[in-house]
């Protein structure tokens, strides 16, 4: 056998522990990061969310002051503005069901936030804006359903 081929198997191995070491001295492998993809779907959500609002007329962004309501709010707490078991009228069908569906978002927003953790600044502005959202579509529900019907 010739020299460069008893070499070869000293090589490839000399080469195998040197990845080996660089990998554990690098910490070994590396996870991606998903909070990139988590605060796209963040994203993602949140701009439907100001989709329906522009549906259900309403602006775009929720008001500061309804901002400082809910901060604190989980979403179920953000969506308890009619008095229970109120009756939604034909007329007032699709901005309830807008609000439903904004609520949604805000639940799923707030999820993904909780993952993320309470030091991801923009994840939980996210959810503070969707929980905001949720309750002035909400105020917007009952506030048709409340008006007499013609």
């Amino acid at each position: 056998m010739s020299a460069g081929r008893k070499a070869a198997p000293q090589v490839a191995l000399a080469i195998a522990l040197v990845a080996m070491i660089v990998a554990f001295a690098c910490g070994g492998p590396q996870k991606p990061d998903h909070s990139v993809d988590k605060r796209n779907e963040i994203t993602g959500l949140w701009m439907q969310i100001r989709d329906w609002r522009h549906e259900a007329k309403m602006d775009l962004e929720p008001s500061p002051s309804t901002l400082n309501q809910i901060r604190f709010k989980s979403v179920k707490d953000a969506e308890r503005v009619c008095v229970d078991n109120h009756k939604v009228p034909e007329t007032c069908s699709e901005v309830c069901l807008l609000a439903g569906d904004i609520c949604d978002n805000a639940e799923a927003i707030c999820n993904i936030a909780d993952e993320l953790g309470k030091d991801d600044d923009y994840a939980q502005g996210k959810c503070i804006d969707a929980k905001a959202s949720c309750r002035e579509a909400k105020q917007k529900c009952c506030g048709c359903s409340a008006e007499p019907t013609p």
